[in-house]
């Protein structure tokens, strides 16, 4: 009788393609719109670091597109790149640096709802009802279910795997 799940790998890939159908109507569609007595505007997330730019908060951008572009395709990579891994059950890249990128994802996965929650915050704090108001856009909602389903997905991935079709015979030995 084993102790691994076998079905582990086909939950890992379920909610990846969950979450990468998500991240992209998150990214297409506005995240934000905001209205102000003069004019009505929806930015997309790349879109609202690049308005950011223009007005010389470049440290905000970065923040953005480091938090809302680049960390989430590097969690569909490395979800990826583990899962196929322990499907072909050999890796060139070693056992103990495939479980650190496992951490590594992991990690960042209680991090990756930021986006969301200043969405959240600026919805609230901006309403000064005819002045101007901040309200999320459809891609809020999209990126929260990617976020949501990367997590998950790493979360059914069985890190044993991992470690399951390592050479038991020690280096040098015959």
């Amino acid at each position: 009788m084993t102790s691994r799940d076998p079905r582990s790998l086909q939950r890992v890939w379920a909610w990846w393609v969950a979450g990468l159908m998500c991240y992209i109507p998150a990214n297409l569609y506005p995240m934000l719109k905001t209205q102000t007595l003069l004019t009505a505007q929806q930015d997309t997330i790349v879109g609202g670091a690049i308005e950011l730019i223009h007005h010389g908060s470049y440290g905000v951008a970065i923040i953005i597109l480091v938090a809302s572009v680049l960390i989430p395709i590097g969690k569909f990579i490395a979800i990826a790149f583990l899962a196929t891994a322990a499907a072909r059950r050999r890796s060139t890249v070693p056992a103990h640096h495939r479980m650190g990128l496992y951490e590594v994802v992991e990690y960042i996965g209680r991090w990756s709802m930021i986006d969301v929650f200043v969405v959240a915050i600026l919805s609230s704090l901006v309403q000064l009802s005819t002045v101007a108001s901040v309200t999320p856009g459809p891609a809020s909602l999209a990126f929260a279910l990617s976020v949501i389903f990367t997590m998950l997905s790493a979360q059914s991935f069985d890190s044993r795997l991992i470690w399951d079709h390592l050479d038991p015979t020690p280096e040098g030995a015959t």
